[in-house]
């Protein structure tokens, strides 16, 4: 593996993030915590006002989803594909928690999710013994969907390695 961001492929990003991933309690946590660290950032975007004359709410975070996909797509279809389902799966889920909770009350609960989510993090990694990745490299914080994706298509028999 090269020092250099550039150089690494998403295969050499997804075995270093697992050697600060095996402990089982702390993979369990990511399992819960990393779904629902993106899903408040989804939902909190969802809540930034647009004009309506420009667009309907959600077009921040629909565009931030896009840049994303295109961003995994590019470095692994199967992973791209596998976290538009999931990206898709939580736009949807904000949208209806907009439409029902309002602006305010979604962007609360995004909040204290998030928090609630990121000690779940770290508690995890007390397990585990090691500091957080992203401590290394702030890249790091976009490899921990990827890695679970990663995961899932495996035990699926879809397996990548990116």
């Amino acid at each position: 593996m090269s020092d250099d961001t550039s150089q690494r492929s998403l295969a050499d990003w997804l075995e270093s993030y697992a050697g600060d991933h095996r402990n089982p309690i702390n993979q369990a946590l990511h399992w819960i915590c990393v779904p629902l660290i993106v899903w408040c950032i989804i939902a909190a975007l969802w809540t930034v006002p647009v004009p309506p004359s420009f667009a309907k709410p959600g077009f921040w975070a629909v565009g931030l989803l896009v840049i994303a996909f295109y961003g995994y797509y590019k470095q692994s279809r199967a992973i791209g594909l596998g976290l538009l389902v999931v990206f898709a799966i939580m736009a949807l889920i904000s949208h209806v928690a907009f439409e029902h909770l309002g602006p305010v009350t979604l962007r609360w609960y995004a909040l204290g999710v998030f928090v609630v989510a990121w000690i779940g993090q770290f508690v995890g990694h007390l397990f585990e013994g090691r500091r957080p990745s992203f401590f290394t490299d702030l890249i790091y914080l976009l490899i921990g969907p990827a890695w679970l994706m990663d995961k899932l298509l495996r035990r699926l028999g879809l397996g990548t390695r990116a």
